[in-house]
């Protein structure tokens, strides 16, 4: 899809911009939920409640949910008012380009809502992803070790490969919000994508604890 250039992109707004990023970050995601649906493993007799089969079930769980999940009705409605209450609700809808007008008659301002909700749910697709990749790998591991049979009670070798593709699970624990914001982050910047709105972590992780 061709770049918004001169002064279509420079335009009132950026809207032209903004609505293109959109169709971007919407695309990402649909990606990796198609990817995600393709990770599939049957688990062996009794095997269903191992770390690795528990984990990807988990994965397509989240992974409907978060397909499932609607557009936050206050990011398209949200409150105007100048009391201090109000003014309290609306720190909880984290803005990454604080120089934008908070009115909610504003296209510019709904533009950003909806890139903010597309970053999010990108976010957590991918963080889904990155979970269902490492229990993909340890299904993988373990049956490869299986093939031939259950180890035997005296099979200490092979008993310590099943316990090492099991710690393949570990790998979880290198899945950061920082990791996967900066992993967009320099892909979106190598394609040349306009990022001007686009949250930071903080701003992810604030409307991910206003939002669920």
């Amino acid at each position: 899809m061709d770049r918004i250039e001169g002064p279509a992109k420079r335009g009132e707004g950026f809207n032209d911009a903004r609505a293109l990023r959109i169709t971007e970050l919407l695309r990402d995601y649909q990606a990796i939920q198609s990817n995600i649906a393709e990770y599939e493993a049957t688990p062996g007799p009794g095997e269903q409640d191992e770390a690795g089969y528990t984990t990807l079930r988990q994965c397509h769980a989240e992974a409907q949910a978060l397909l499932s999940a609607p557009f936050t009705p206050e990011m398209l409605h949200p409150p105007t008012a100048a009391d201090d209450a109000a003014k309290r609700q609306l720190q909880r809808y984290p803005h990454p380009n604080p120089k934008l007008k908070r009115d909610k008659g504003s296209l510019t301002f709904l533009f950003n809502r909806v890139i903010v909700d597309a970053s999010v749910r990108r976010f957590k697709a991918q963080r889904i992803f990155l979970r269902a990749t490492a229990a993909i790998k340890w299904v993988n591991a373990r049956q490869s070790i299986l093939k031939h049979g259950k180890p035997k009670n005296g099979d200490v070798a092979r008993m310590q490969q099943v316990g090492n593709a099991f710690r393949q699970i570990q790998e979880l624990n290198g899945i950061t919000d920082e990791r996967i914001v900066d992993f967009f982050r320099t892909q979106d910047q190598q394609a040349g994508f306009w990022l001007d709105d686009d949250p930071a972590v903080g701003a992810i992780q604030g409307w991910i604890r206003s939002h669920g």
